[in-house]
């Protein structure tokens, strides 16, 4: 069995007692282009409502369309006579005041997919959408560009294929202490029993051993350089997004060698009843956010870091019968940073004028767009060598 189908097929390219879901480990050297910059990305699962968060406050088309679920202008927070932010995103608003935030409207790609799988993919792994890969983005940053499982961390106990290469995998852990003491207990006859001896090849035997040896050595690494470094007390008690970000809080203020944390909110799929429960999603990751920079402030490694919000796509801009939304296509994303080029607003809203075939925004920006400006400009690498194709830069850091 070849390596690849081998490594696909075998329990740690998923999750496993005894090695919780980093994958693959270091074979052989590559360069080492990791420094001090950090890149925060926060998944919003599911399809965010980008209408419902950046409001037209003055389009009539919207309210029309929205009858029930559309966000009264009295409810928003009032940029300027046009636009609106959600209520839910006061300490955004801040952010967006201190020139920290720049928001990139109608963010997509051709052919959108609306299915969640589908499309996360896409974005997963920067594929146009007729030839999804087999690795993710960040993976393959890791493939030209790194050195260790940890120079990409998720936090979380199953790792997603942005984060896994061809040659080198991220790290998914929700604490240093729990995935030291987790690997501690493993040992390679308990790793070996969850295989078909028919794939254990003295090739892939020694692939395993490797991995183990890596792993190990990757959560003593991660264990040792955060026993100083205590996790804030100062985010919001209950939230998954905060307390994610809070270990993020306690890596990067620990100076470990990492550029780049995963994050994750479920629960953006909003078909019925949408408003309640899209105002607590949104409270949840505003004050998350918010506790987030507060934290690296102290610490003085905000100005290092760069955080990227998207979510798979955006929603119809038609209400369905159930008071939701149905998936849409073009969405807008944020970028938050003390080294922002371009604050606020980093183009116009959608022409709700002028949308597609099934009534969706149309997509202005391709969202590879967005990841080379930040591989070239932010992470100071070759964009084309992890994303396959030279895209155009934008002009947001």
């Amino acid at each position: 069995m070849k390596r690849r189908k081998f490594i696909k097929n075998s329990a740690l390219a998923t999750t496993m007692a005894f090695v919780p879901s980093f994958l693959k480990a270091f074979e052989g050297a590559f360069p080492n282009k990791f420094g001090h910059k950090n890149l925060v990305i926060i998944h919003l699962m599911g399809g965010n409502d980008g209408l419902n968060t950046i409001v037209p406050i003055n389009n009539d088309i919207y309210y029309n369309a929205r009858p029930k679920i559309a966000i009264k202008k009295s409810d928003t927070i009032k940029l300027n006579y046009e636009i609106g932010f959600h209520e839910s995103l006061a300490p955004l608003k801040r952010l967006y005041d201190d020139g920290y935030l720049s928001i990139i409207n109608n963010v997509g790609y051709p052919n959108p997919s609306r299915s969640h799988f589908t499309s996360t993919d896409i974005w997963h792994t920067a594929s146009d959408h007729e030839n999804i890969l087999e690795s993710g983005w960040i993976g393959r940053y890791l493939d030209n560009y790194g050195r260790k499982p940890y120079n990409a961390i998720q936090i979380d106990d199953d790792l997603a294929l942005a984060l896994r290469g061809e040659r080198l995998n991220g790290i998914a852990t929700k604490q240093a202490k729990q995935l030291y003491r987790s690997l501690q207990e493993s040992d390679f006859n308990s790793i070996l029993s969850h295989y078909d001896n028919s794939h254990l090849t003295e090739h892939n035997l020694g692939y395993l051993y490797q991995t183990m040896i890596d792993a190990k050595s990757s959560a003593r690494y991660l264990y040792e350089k955060t026993l100083d470094s205590k996790l804030s007390e100062s985010y919001p008690k209950k939230s998954s997004l905060a307390s994610q970000l809070k270990v993020v809080g306690q890596f990067i203020n620990s100076g470990i060698d990492t550029s780049v944390y995963y994050t994750t909110l479920n629960g953006f799929d909003t078909h019925a009843f949408q408003n309640n429960k899209h105002e607590n999603l949104l409270k949840v990751y505003a004050e998350a956010v918010d506790a987030f920079v507060k934290d690296l402030k102290r610490n003085n490694t905000f100005k290092d870091t760069l955080i990227l919000t998207f979510s798979e796509f955006g929603r119809r801009v038609e209400q369905n019968y159930s008071d939701g939304t149905d998936h849409g296509a073009a969405n807008n994303i944020f970028v938050i940073g003390e080294n922002l080029k371009r604050a606020g607003f980093y183009n116009q809203l959608a022409n709700l004028k002028d949308l597609d075939d099934n009534g969706d925004l149309k997509y202005e920006i391709d969202f590879r767009e967005v990841y080379a400006t930040i591989l070239n400009n932010w992470l100071e690498v070759d964009d084309r060598r992890i994303l396959n194709k030279s895209f155009s830069k934008l002009n947001f850091i």
